[in-house]
């Protein structure tokens, strides 16, 4: 099993994610996802559903 996997957002790299014990810590890979640097996620689709709502509130801040 992989200790790192890449999340995409709309064909778009958000960051890579990173077994830390029995979590995955967000390491973004492109500022408009840097809130959720270092963050830790308790399972990868966690991590998928916070950069996908990331994603959403820049869309509406960006009109």
């Amino acid at each position: 099993m992989s200790d790192a996997y890449v999340i995409e957002v709309s064909s778009r790299t958000a960051g890579i994610v990173v077994r830390d014990g029995r979590n995955f810590c967000f390491h973004a890979a492109h500022r408009d996802f840097h809130s959720l640097e270092r963050r830790t996620f308790a399972s990868l689709l966690a991590a998928q559903k916070a950069a996908k709502l990331c994603a959403e509130q820049i869309r509406k801040l960006m009109g």
